[in-house]
């Protein structure tokens, strides 16, 4: 407990500063783009939220397939957070889209490839939650992981949908990179820096939470189990 305290501090306070430098570059540094205006900024939030919920789902992937080979709990309580904290950011992809979609293409939401994949794929770790929620204790983490390593297909999917078919939506990352000018991306590369030390310090976070609920529950188990003798 005290070891991820430990590692947990360094995380919270470089998202502070990074967060507040990336702030000031997305909405002063960053210049406006002519074409699309204002709107555009949305853009330094939603494509790094999706990098990270893709990198919650592997870790849920990875995870789940090492609890399977070792029975680990440890790495059942990893996956279990790693897909609550993916689903955050899955959440902040699917309502930033459309705040971006409205003024561009003059509606919330279309059943593109990119969109329609992506909400596959928030239904699918929603449902992962239900389902350890819904099933007994003793079978949750094997369930869980099976789940786990099925359900991380529709992330390359998602990915590559919009190259796998005809879409509307607009490719961020080309064979020649990032096609937009220095400011902007710098202003996306800070962004994505700061959003990756928030999603380290909501995962471990979560996990310690989580350990600490597994630990209280332990002991009230115990204490029961010595008032009932």
């Amino acid at each position: 407990m005290k070891r991820t305290q430990t590692l947990l501090i360094p995380f919270q306070l470089l998202t502070y500063v990074t967060m507040l430098i990336a702030l000031y570059t997305i909405f002063i540094y960053a210049p406006v783009e002519k074409t699309m205006g204002i709107i555009q900024k949305i853009f330094y939030i939603h494509v790094p939220s999706a990098f990270l919920a893709y990198l919650a789902f592997f870790i849920t992937f990875i995870a789940s397939i090492i609890y399977l080979l070792r029975k680990d709990s440890r790495w059942d309580t990893v996956a279990h957070c790693a897909v609550e904290t993916g689903v955050i950011f899955c959440s902040i992809v699917l309502i930033t889209g459309p705040i971006w979609a409205k003024p561009i293409w003059n509606v919330w939401w279309t059943w593109d490839p990119r969109l329609t994949t992506t909400l596959i794929l928030w239904f699918t770790y929603v449902a992962y939650l239900m389902l350890r929620r819904s099933v007994k204790e003793n079978q949750r983490a094997n369930l869980s992981a099976v789940f786990g390593i099925i359900g991380f297909i529709n992330v390359p999917i998602t990915f590559f949908s919009i190259r796998l078919w005809r879409t509307i939506h607009p490719v961020v990352i080309t064979s020649q990179g990032l096609n937009m000018s220095w400011p902007m991306k710098f202003s996306l590369i800070l962004t994505f820096i700061a959003f990756c030390f928030l999603f380290i310090s909501l995962l471990i976070s979560r996990i310690r939470l989580e350990r600490t609920r597994m630990l209280i529950d332990e002991i009230n188990e115990t204490m029961d189990d010595m008032n009932f003798k």
